[in-house]
């Protein structure tokens, strides 16, 4: 079974909107990519489809007739909308790269939940709508959406995914409760990683949880790229410093081959945040030259992808910013 690490919060508001009888007919899951928040969507389905009422939990409705057609894809009382593939026929979940999705989800996708909203339910209690995400509606789809949203169709309950809620219809945003997904803390990326990766060595997971940055989602995906290496060598340059530029120069050389493009974005993650785990380690009196390289850090990685900034000279700047922090830490000692 999996552990849904961080939904307790958004499980206890849906439970409690059910045994009160006042379940809020749409809500907006937001916070970071990488969250959960489309697997609490799916969970949430699984419950309010069930047979049973609901109220023994989450956990008591993974079994069962609904889990079933959920997981097959084929429960006529639930409907999600995301980003179709860019060739007819493929199914969305064996598109890996989101370069082969379409731009937006379309009017024409959001106008297909008619058939659906008119009727009765089929098998349900209830009828479930995942947008996924909201934020990639087109603006006649918004439009589209934001008419069934003010006039809901009784039993119909709407989950809308969102990564940047402030880019929505104000007039969306106000007609659906709010369920904010934080990032985790170390502690629950730790347990995350623990039950998810059990074989991960300990210095590995470590770099996953100092790079992800209390995304799950953002964890699985850099796994198997290797962090722990480059969080060595990171290490290593803190460590002794680098008067020569030899270990940045081998560092840029090694994450700018073409091979390496997944280890280099990651990079663009994972320095950013080792030179926050400096400054939260720093005495206050002796912070602001860290945070100053942390800046530049941070909006070095910012502007490296959009700008196609050399990767090299991206990867060797990084690497005189970290040595530059060693020569400020021994100073200090």
């Amino acid at each position: 079974m999996t552990n849904f690490i961080g939904h307790d919060r958004a499980e206890a508001a849906v439970l409690a909107g059910l045994a009160e009888g006042r379940l809020h007919h749409a809500w907006l899951l937001s916070g970071p990519k990488g969250m959960g928040k489309a697997s609490f969507a799916l969970r949430a389905a699984r419950l309010l489809l069930s047979d049973s009422d609901g109220l023994e939990g989450f956990s008591a409705s993974e079994e069962g007739q609904a889990a079933a057609l959920i997981r097959a894809g084929s429960h006529p009382d639930l409907k999600i909308l995301q980003r179709l593939p860019k060739k007819d026929g493929v199914d969305p979940e064996d598109v890996s790269d989101e370069a082969d999705l379409k731009r937006n989800i379309s009017v024409d996708q959001v106008r297909s939940l008619q058939p659906l909203l008119g009727g009765k339910t089929s098998i349900a209690p209830r009828r479930v709508i995942i947008v996924d995400a909201a934020d990639d509606l087109e603006r006649s789809g918004a439009n589209a959406l934001l008419k069934n949203l003010e006039e809901p169709p009784e039993n119909t309950v709407f989950f809308l995914v969102s990564h940047a809620p402030q880019r929505l219809l104000p007039t969306i945003r106000s007609r659906c409760r709010v369920q904010r997904f934080d990032p985790l803390s170390d502690e629950q990326m730790d347990a995350f990683l623990r039950s998810a990766l059990p074989d991960l060595p300990d210095q590995d997971r470590a770099a996953l949880i100092l790079a992800a940055e209390g995304s799950p989602g953002r964890a699985i995906a850099m796994h198997g790229l290797d962090l722990g290496a480059l969080d060595r060598q990171l290490a290593q340059i803190y460590r002794e410093g680098d008067r020569s530029g030899s270990l940045g120069s081998g560092l840029a050389q090694k994450l700018s081959l073409k091979a390496a493009n997944e280890r280099y974005l990651a990079f663009l993650e994972q320095a950013p945040a080792y030179f926050a785990a400096i400054a939260r380690e720093t005495p206050p009196a002796q912070v602001a030259p860290v945070i100053d390289a942390w800046r530049e850090a941070s909006d070095l990685a910012a502007r490296a992808v959009p700008l196609t900034l050399d990767k090299q000279s991206v990867v060797f700047r990084m690497a005189r910013l970290l040595a530059g922090l060693s020569a400020h830490r021994d100073a200090r000692q």
